[in-house]
C-alpha cells in the first residue's frame, strides 16, 4: 500500500498541496514535510494562507523567516505573513521616495498603498521569492507549499502570468499599487516562478480531498484548471476515508458507503492521477508524533471505548426562528474553508423560504458550491453568485463609459491600462458584495462568505474601496456608503460564525470573531457543525472517540465564544438538495444556551 513516506521518497523539490478548505491539506503537508527530513533531507515548509493554522498543528511559534521545528531535524517552517509583507512592501516602494517627493506626495502614495489589493501583491511576492529560490541557490533540497483553499490558490498561481503582463503592457509608471517601480525589479523572479510551477521535474501539485462529492468535484476543477495553466505534474490524495468497523451502526454504515460511492465516480481528470489513500483517524493530526502516524499504515483504528456526552447546542431551527421573526435582514455564514458554511447557508435559507419569506441566497466564495447543494430550484428562493469575471466586465465598462467626455485618446488609453489591473477585480466584487447586502433592507438574504482569509480582505477593502474608485474615476453607489454600518447593525446583519468541534477550525473561528469584533463587527451566533457527539445510537468505536474528543471543543465554544450555539450532527446522507436541507435544519430541539 502506498504511504506518505513513499511519496515522500519520489518527491519532486517543489511541493504544493491545494484542495478545498477542511480536506486536511495543512496536516498533510506537514506529514510529508516531515517523512521528508526523516528521510534526510533538508525541507521548508511554508504557509501561503492568510488563516494559517501552521503553528497550532505544528505546535511551534512561526514568523515569516525559517524557524526549525522541534523533534524533526532538518525541516525549518514559516508561514508568509501578509501584513508584515505589505508593510516590508509599502516601504520598499515608498523608500526611495522620501528624499525626493514633498511629503504630501509622499503620504499619498503610502495612502494608495493601504488597500487590501496591496496585502495580496505583497504575499504573493513573498511567494515568488521562495518559489523561483528553490529552483537553485535554496539551502533546503526541498519546499512544501501549504497553500490557501481553492479559490486564493488558484489566483495566487496565476498571479505570476497576469502581474508579468501587466507590467510588460503598462507605459505609465502606475497602478493601483503605487509607482510600478516597486513591481519592475521583480518581473525576472515572476517569470522564474512561473517557470518553475510549469516545470514537472522541479514541482508536483498535491491535490487534497476528502472521499465526498463536493470536495472531489472541485479536485477535479481544480486539476482541470492547473493543466489550463500549463501545470500537469499532479497527484491525488484522498483523506479521511472511513472503513466502519463491523459492529450494527447505521450511521457508520452509511457514511463508509457514501464515502465508496463518492470515489466510484472519480471526476474524468482526477482518475489519471497516481493517488493515495490516507484513512480516518480518531484523533485530530496535531503535533509531531501523531503527524508522523499520520503518514504510516497501522492498526490504530483499534481503539479503547470512550462515552460522549452528547452537548447541550441547540438545533439550527432555534436560530433560524429568531432570524425570521425579524421579517427581513442580512444572514452571513463565515468561517474557515471546509466547515460547511455553504451548507448551513443553505438550509437557513431553504427553512426561511418554506416559512413563506422570500429569500435571496448568494455568494462570494470564488470557489462557489450552491447550485450543487440545492440540486433544482426552491419555491420563494432565489439564488445568485458574485461572479468575478462578470463583476469586473461590467465596473470596468461602467467607469470607461463615465470617464470617455473627458479624455482624449491617450488617456483612454492610460485608464484602460489601469484597469486591467488584477486589482480591478477586488474592487468590483466588492460593490457587488455591498449591492447584495443592501437588498437585506427589503427582505432575507443569505449570504454564503469566502474562506475567513478572503473575507477578510473583502470586508477590510471598504476603506481603500474609496480612495481607489476616485483613482479611477468611478462613482461610489449608495450601497457602499450604507454597507459598514448595517454590517455593524445587529438588527440589520447577523454574522453566523461555522466550525467543527475540532481544535483549529474553534481557534480559527474565534480569531475571526475577534477581527470582527475589532472591525465594530459583533456576530451573533455559532453553528458546531458535522458533529458525532450529536448524532443518536452511534455505536462505531471510532465514531464513538470521535464524538468523545470533541466534547472539549463544544465545551469552550459554550463556555468562551458565544451566547447562541446550535449544534448540527453529522448525518448519514450529504445534506443535498431542499428535503435534505430542511431536515439539517429542523433537527430535534435542545434547550438554548444562555451566555
Amino acid at each position: 500500500m502506498d504511504t506518505i513516506a513513499a511519496l515522500a521518497a519520489n518527491a519532486t523539490r517543489v511541493l504544493f498541496f491545494t484542495g478545498k478548505g477542511g480536506v486536511g491539506k495543512t496536516s498533510l503537508a506537514c506529514a510529508t514535510a516531515i517523512a521528508l527530513a526523516d528521510q534526510g533531507r533538508r525541507v521548508l515548509l511554508v504557509s501561503t494562507d492568510p488563516a494559517s493554522n501552521l503553528d497550532e498543528v505544528l505546535g511551534v511559534r512561526l514568523g515569516s523567516q525559517p524557524t526549525p521545528v522541534p523533534g524533526v531535524s532538518g525541516l525549518d517552517a514559516l508561514n508568509i505573513d501578509p501584513e508584515a509583507a505589505a508593510r516590508a512592501y509599502r516601504e520598499r516602494v515608498v523608500g526611495p521616495y522620501r528624499a525626493l517627493l514633498p511629503a504630501s506626495a509622499v503620504a499619498s502614495i503610502e495612502e494608495q498603498l493601504s488597500g487590501a489589493c496591496t496585502v495580496e501583491i505583497a504575499a504573493f511576492d513573498e511567494f515568488t521569492s521562495i518559489l523561483a529560490g528553490a529552483r537553485d541557490g535554496s539551502p533546503h533540497d526541498h519546499v512544501v507549499f501549504d497553500t490557501a483553499p481553492t479559490g486564493h490558490t488558484l489566483r495566487l498561481l496565476a498571479l505570476p502570468a497576469a502581474w508579468t503582463g501587466f507590467i510588460d503592457t503598462n507605459t505609465s509608471g502606475t497602478s493601483c499599487l503605487g509607482p510600478l517601480a516597486g513591481l519592475q525589479g521583480k518581473v525576472q523572479t515572476y517569470r522564474e516562478s512561473l517557470d518553475a510551477l510549469r516545470d514537472g521535474a522541479v514541482t508536483t501539485v498535491v491535490l487534497v480531498t476528502r472521499p465526498e462529492r463536493g470536495p472531489l468535484a472541485e479536485a477535479g476543477r481544480t486539476s482541470e484548471e492547473l493543466t489550463a495553466l500549463g501545470i500537469t505534474h499532479q497527484r491525488l490524495i484522498v483523506n479521511g476515508l472511513f472503513h466502519a468497523s463491523g459492529v450494527d451502526d447505521p450511521l457508520a454504515t452509511a457514511l463508509a458507503e457514501r464515502g465508496r460511492l463518492a470515489l466510484d465516480t472519480l471526476p474524468a481528470a482526477l482518475q489519471v492521477q497516481p493517488r493515495l489513500d490516507v484513512p480516518l483517524r480518531a484523533w485530530a493530526p496535531m503535533g509531531v508524533d501523531r503527524l508522523r502516524s499520520l503518514g504510516q499504515v497501522g492498526d490504530d483504528q483499534v481503539l479503547p471505548r470512550h462515552d460522549a456526552v452528547p452537548a447541550p447546542g441547540a438545533p439550527l431551527s432555534a436560530l433560524i426562528d429568531e432570524c425570521a421573526a425579524t421579517g427581513r435582514g442580512v444572514i452571513l455564514t463565515m468561517g474557515k474553508g471546509g466547515v460547511g458554511k455553504t451548507t448551513i447557508a443553505a438550509a437557513i435559507a431553504v427553512d426561511l423560504a418554506s416559512r413563506g419569506h422570500d429569500v435571496l441566497l448568494s455568494t462570494t466564495d470564488p470557489a462557489a458550491h450552491l447550485g450543487a447543494t440545492l440540486e433544482g430550484s426552491v419555491p420563494r428562493l432565489r439564488v445568485t453568485r458574485i461572479d468575478p469575471v462578470e463583476e469586473t466586465r461590467a465596473y470596468t465598462a461602467e467607469v470607461m463609459a463615465s470617464a470617455s467626455p473627458d479624455l482624449d485618446d491617450a488617456g483612454r488609453a492610460l485608464l484602460e491600462e489601469d484597469l486591467r489591473s488584477p486589482c480591478t477585480e477586488e474592487i468590483a466584487v466588492f460593490r457587488a458584495f455591498a449591492r447584495t447586502v443592501d437588498e437585506g433592507a427589503a427582505g432575507f438574504v443569505v449570504l454564503d462568505t469566502a474562506p475567513t482569509g478572503h473575507t477578510l480582505l473583502l470586508l477590510d477593502a471598504a476603506q481603500a474601496y474609496h480612495r481607489e474608485v476616485s483613482r479611477t474615476g468611478g462613482a461610489v453607489p449608495d450601497a457602499v456608503r450604507a454597507l459598514l454600518p448595517r454590517l455593524r447593525d445587529a438588527t440589520y446583519t447577523k454574522v453566523v460564525l461555522v466550525t467543527l468541534p475540532e481544535a483549529t477550525p474553534v481557534h480559527e473561528a474565534a480569531h475571526l470573531q475577534a477581527d470582527l469584533v475589532r472591525a465594530g463587527i459583533t456576530p451573533w451566533a455559532w453553528v458546531v457543525n458535522q458533529s458525532v457527539a450529536a448524532a443518536a445510537g452511534v455505536t462505531d468505536p471510532l465514531l464513538r472517540d470521535r464524538a468523545a474528543r470533541e466534547q472539549p471543543f463544544i465545551d469552550e465554544v459554550l463556555a468562551r465564544h458565544a451566547t447562541r450555539v446550535a449544534q448540527v450532527p453529522v448525518l448519514p446522507d450529504a445534506p443535498i438538495g431542499r428535503e435534505k436541507l430542511l431536515a439539517l435544519a429542523q433537527g430535534a430541539r435542545a434547550p438554548m444556551p444562555v451566555g
